[in-house]
């Protein structure tokens, strides 16, 4: 992801920043799959998908190896909109709206 255009001069400011980039990302990824991949799944194929990015962390922070391709932050960006489905999934969201055109 990219790194914010300004730093933040309060936590509230910099969770705002963050959220503004789980959007993006959500967006970006949405695009590209559509919701046949979450709705084939539900919450469990959500909950594994956040395990495997999570155990992908772990490993990498123990091991203390760089990362041929997504970095530890984008990682933490993926699980935390991989979270933010979750919840939208759990409300019905997920299933019952489209994004914006």
């Amino acid at each position: 992801m990219n790194k914010p255009k300004h730093d933040p001069k309060t936590l509230d400011a910099a969770f705002e920043l963050v959220n503004a980039e789980l959007l993006e990302m959500f967006l970006q990824k949405h695009k590209d799959y559509g919701k046949g991949n979450i709705l084939a799944n539900g919450e469990l194929g959500i909950a594994m998908r956040i395990s495997e990015k999570v155990e992908r962390i772990k490993h990498l922070l123990v091991s203390g190896n760089t990362p041929a391709n997504e970095t530890v932050e984008e990682t933490w960006i993926d699980i935390a909109t991989y979270a933010v489905i979750g919840v939208m999934f759990s409300r019905n969201q997920f299933q019952e709206l489209e994004v914006k055109k």
